[in-house]
């Protein structure tokens, strides 16, 4: 019986291919949608960039052409009279109430906005989650003036019980020291916020919790850990990206804000050593109520003090950029 081999040897090595037959095989192989979608985001992209850059060079210049006439130091002046001949007006002011009372909301509304979220997403039945989440998705759509008007008329006389009882049993430290002048301080500005912001917060650290791996949970809860052994070494872990990126977002609306702390501050160009005493002022706030009867020059200096206010809140989200990028191990993506 003949037995017939066949040709088991190898074929030869074929070269491979250089990067331009890469490039053409790519596209070739790249469907005529990919390639729209492709353009349509790096168009987007490079859109963004291009505004940002525009507004930058318009607040640049017309803020130039206002610190060139300033005869005060706009860095460090305590007064706002850009209109007069000459011209005098500084952010002092100014810069100190907007970090003053954007700090005060996020002490406040960050632990209880993650205390919410984390209760929606891990303890509330499904039944009571769902009206609370909605009535949270509302609040986030109220309109600012709706808030600046209740902040008048409701909020503000009824700090003056919190106002006695922080003077009383605080007042010593000379933060909370209180005269007995109108609550329309930044204390109250700082509440009003914190109010304001809750909603964002809440609902993206609630979506962020929601993504934490069930694996881990479970696997955590096997091995004998309680409720809350479980969500402090794994959810929480998990989500602190995504709850800083919540409270950059917030940030974000308490530095900008503008309607309601308009109509709940009595703005003076002093700094006070008390939260409670009525004055002070912020970026958006003064350029909403003094841009309608501005003159050119009173216009250019109201650009550059939101110049500042810019500046502010990209170096905000680039330091919060900055410790995602450090925490990048226990991002979502990663995990």
């Amino acid at each position: 019986m003949d037995i017939t081999t066949k040709n088991t040897q190898a074929p030869p090595p074929t070269e491979p291919p250089t990067a331009t037959e890469q490039k053409r095989a790519a596209r070739g192989a790249t469907r005529p949608g990919d390639r729209i979608f492709l353009g349509l985001s790096r168009g987007s992209g490079i859109l963004l960039l291009v505004i940002m850059a525009a507004i930058a060079v318009f607040l640049t210049y017309r803020a130039s052409l206002a610190i060139s006439k300033d005869e005060a130091n706009f860095l460090t002046a305590f007064e706002w009279n850009a209109t007069a001949i000459p011209p005098k007006f500084g952010i002092a002011v100014l810069a100190f109430g907007t970090v003053v009372s954007s700090i005060i909301a996020m002490v406040i509304a960050v632990p209880i906005a993650v205390a919410i979220a984390l209760f929606l997403s891990h303890y509330a039945p499904r039944r009571l989650s769902g009206p609370i989440a909605y009535v949270i998705d509302l609040l986030a759509a109220v309109p600012s003036i709706v808030y600046g008007l209740w902040g008048a008329l409701i909020l503000v006389p009824h700090m003056n019980g919190l106002f006695g009882w922080l003077d009383t049993y605080l007042g010593w430290t000379g933060i909370f020291s209180w005269e007995g002048g109108a609550p329309r301080s930044m204390l109250t500005v700082g509440i009003l916020l914190a109010i304001m912001i809750l909603p964002i917060v809440t609902n993206v650290s609630r979506e962020v919790f929601r993504q934490a791996p069930l694996m881990i949970e479970e696997a955590a809860l096997a091995l004998g850990a309680t409720r809350w052994e479980v969500i402090r070494m794994a959810v929480l872990p998990f989500g602190r990206s995504g709850v800083i990126s919540a409270s950059m977002l917030g940030l974000g609306r308490a530095l900008g804000e503008t309607m309601a702390v308009a109509t709940v501050l009595s703005p003076t160009f002093t700094i006070q050593t008390s939260l409670l005493d009525p004055g002070g002022g912020t970026f958006a706030q003064n350029i909403a109520s003094k841009f309608g009867e501005a003159t050119e020059q009173g216009r250019d200096a109201l650009i550059a003090s939101g110049l500042v206010l810019f500046v502010i809140t990209l170096v905000v989200n680039g330091a919060a950029r900055a410790i995602i990028a450090r925490r990048k191990e226990y991002s979502g993506a990663n995990a």
